[in-house]
């Protein structure tokens, strides 16, 4: 596995890769790699020829209460992980060469973006597709990798592909969770015993509504009510949203058509924010 680090050098790579016709898939992370993210990278290495995996803490899509310095870093395991999963090459862009000194260019998607994360992190999303825009137009992939926990993360990009007539495919890889149903996440590493059970309430209320809707249960108030009050007995726990949403679109939908809509659910747990959601 190489790794590559500036902007021109993985551009003249991914020039010789289109040359010789081979399928670039793009995974596009900020580091600190969990299993989660090592299950995206398997599933694109089992379908492309190229797999890129991009580590890279993007600087924009951070609100302005939230600390950038704080997010994880460990260049070493994600290295490893990268390698074990099948990756071709770990691109480490830096700040300044993805942001040079001038840098005044930034991609919005305005409808998919201002619900749900959009709400409480207007500026959130701006960030995100500017990072993969740019990563799009530097390794040139055919193919696009999510894992599902993020699934209005990709909802917008899809959207943004879609309205830009960009030829690039996006795959969702589905949420993988520990064995007590936590889905594996960055915040995760961190937390204390005590936290992991407040944490575990998300999944729990999840798993209820799933079992809800296989009962025909369609009305999505019944099924947000049921949600919220199985995190609200966690002290811990601080909703910032529950949402049953169509799974494409992430608008808020009157009745639950099994198999087109998602059920989304963030939360804090003390100072770490959660996400997590699943189909219903």
């Amino acid at each position: 596995m190489q790794i590559i680090t500036t902007v021109p050098e993985m551009k003249q790579l991914a020039a010789t890769w289109r040359a010789a016709g081979q399928t670039v898939a793009l995974v596009p992370t900020m580091g600190a790699l969990h299993a989660g993210q090592e299950a995206v990278i398997r599933a694109a290495a089992a379908r492309a020829d190229i797999v890129v995996v991009a580590t890279f803490v993007n600087p924009l899509q951070f609100a302005p209460n939230e600390i950038m310095a704080r997010y994880p870093r460990n260049p070493g395991e994600d290295r490893q992980r990268c390698e074990q999963a099948g990756a071709t090459v770990q691109f480490m862009p830096t700040a300044e060469t993805m942001y040079p000194p001038g840098y005044s260019t930034y991609v919005s998607e305005e409808v998919l973006s201002k619900p749900l994360c959009g709400f409480s992190r207007p500026n959130h999303f701006r960030g995100v597709v500017t990072m993969i825009v740019k990563l799009l137009n530097v390794v040139q992939p055919r193919l696009l990798y999510f894992g599902q926990k993020t699934a209005q993360r990709a909802a917008v990009v899809r959207k943004v592909l879609r309205d830009l007539a960009w030829d690039v495919e996006v795959v969702i890889v589905p949420t993988v969770r520990d064995d007590d149903g936590l889905a594996f996440g960055i915040a995760n590493v961190g937390f204390t015993p005590s936290q992991r059970q407040e944490a575990l309430s998300l999944s729990r209320a999840l798993r209820k509504v799933q079992e809800m809707v296989a009962g025909g249960v369609r009305n999505p108030d019944r099924l947000i009510a049921e949600a919220t009050h199985i995190m609200g007995e966690h002290r811990r726990v601080r909703v910032i949203y529950v949402a049953v949403v169509h799974r494409e679109s992430m608008e808020p939908v009157r009745e639950v058509v099994p198999g087109e809509c998602l059920m989304a659910i963030s939360a804090w747990i003390d100072e770490i924010r959660l996400v997590d959601n699943a189909f219903l």
